[in-house]
């Protein structure tokens, strides 16, 4: 394995980690009768975040099952995973930060 697969590997392994942790926390949070007007508001957009890491998940997958099996669109799915990386590192960008 080379450089680019051990960094796909582990945009791979952080990505469906922390997919797995917030839907977790979205199961908790559903079957939690108490919590109703805290977690109200910050529930859509716990949603979010968790399609929004489950999507980079899926296409770091894609990324390096293409990589390691050296598949002729292993390029273009590398491309979409940085992609999405940087879109999800953008989205999550402190507004009036340099």
């Amino acid at each position: 394995m080379g450089p680019l697969g051990f960094l796909t590997g582990v945009v791979l392994g952080s990505a469906v980690s922390i997919a797995l942790v917030l839907a977790m926390v979205v199961v908790i949070f559903a079957l939690s009768p108490g919590a109703g007007p805290a977690i109200g508001t910050e529930y859509p957009r716990l949603l979010v975040t968790a399609g929004l890491f489950a999507v980079l998940a899926a296409l770091a997958g894609a990324a390096f099952a293409g990589l390691q099996r050296k598949r002729p669109w292993r390029w273009y799915a590398q491309a979409a995973m940085w992609l999405a990386l940087a879109l999800l590192g953008w989205y999550y960008w402190p507004q009036g930060a340099a």
